[in-house]
């Protein structure tokens, strides 16, 4: 037991150091001796638990993928509106990037390891999708709104999140260093205001 719990722990650190060098680097630069040194690991023990990087790629990209689709679940089994849940699921998102670099690691994964590997947004945007049709049936969106046209703002918003949590982003100019999350949650706010819903009291507590 406690030797099954050792090669568990060991495992743990090997993927938590793999997805900060895939984060950081990439999937090109990053090495199985940058991993080894990060975790503080032997490079006999690492390729005991994952003979080759792409092993340990696919091992990033299974948890960073479990703990999005957790979230959307949670996400999702809360009873609102399908437009409030929706935009709800994007913040969630924005906050996963902002928190955990096993997400991070499997968005960018996704991204440079294709065809072999689903696009990030597989995990999530078919469900954004659903609800945005589900909210026009529901009369939460205008006549003349495009549940899917919505959808791709909602891509949009997520991989500008992204992008703003690896630096490469325009902070808004709000004085109060606003992370990624919170933006997504103003950029939102105009568009319930704007162009998409009436009545946005609703949706205070999900943006707040």
């Amino acid at each position: 037991m406690a030797q099954q719990q050792r090669a568990m722990r060991t495992r743990s650190l090997l993927v938590h150091a793999a997805s900060t060098q895939f984060d950081r680097s990439g999937y090109e630069g990053t090495t199985l001796n940058q991993i080894n040194r990060l975790a503080g690991i032997s490079m006999g023990a690492l390729t005991f638990h994952f003979p080759t990087k792409q092993a340990l790629a696919e091992a990033v990209q299974q948890q960073g993928r479990a703990l999005v689709r957790e979230a959307v679940a949670g996400v999702v089994a809360r009873p609102r509106p399908a437009l409030a849940t929706g935009i709800a699921l994007t913040l969630a998102l924005a906050r996963l990037l902002e928190d955990n670099v096993e997400v991070r690691a499997a968005a960018r994964l996704a991204r440079e390891c294709p065809p072999s590997v689903a696009p990030w947004s597989a995990d999530w945007l078919p469900v954004v999708r659903e609800l945005f049709h589900q909210a026009q049936n529901e009369c939460g969106l205008r006549r003349d709104s495009d549940p899917d046209a919505l959808a791709a703002l909602a891509a949009h918003l997520v991989a500008g999140a992204e992008i703003q949590v690896r630096g490469g982003g325009v902070a808004l100019m709000t004085g109060n260093h606003s992370g990624p999350g919170e933006e997504l949650a103003q950029i939102w706010r105009v568009v319930l205001r704007g162009l998409i819903v009436k009545n946005i009291g609703e949706y205070d507590e999900d943006l707040a």
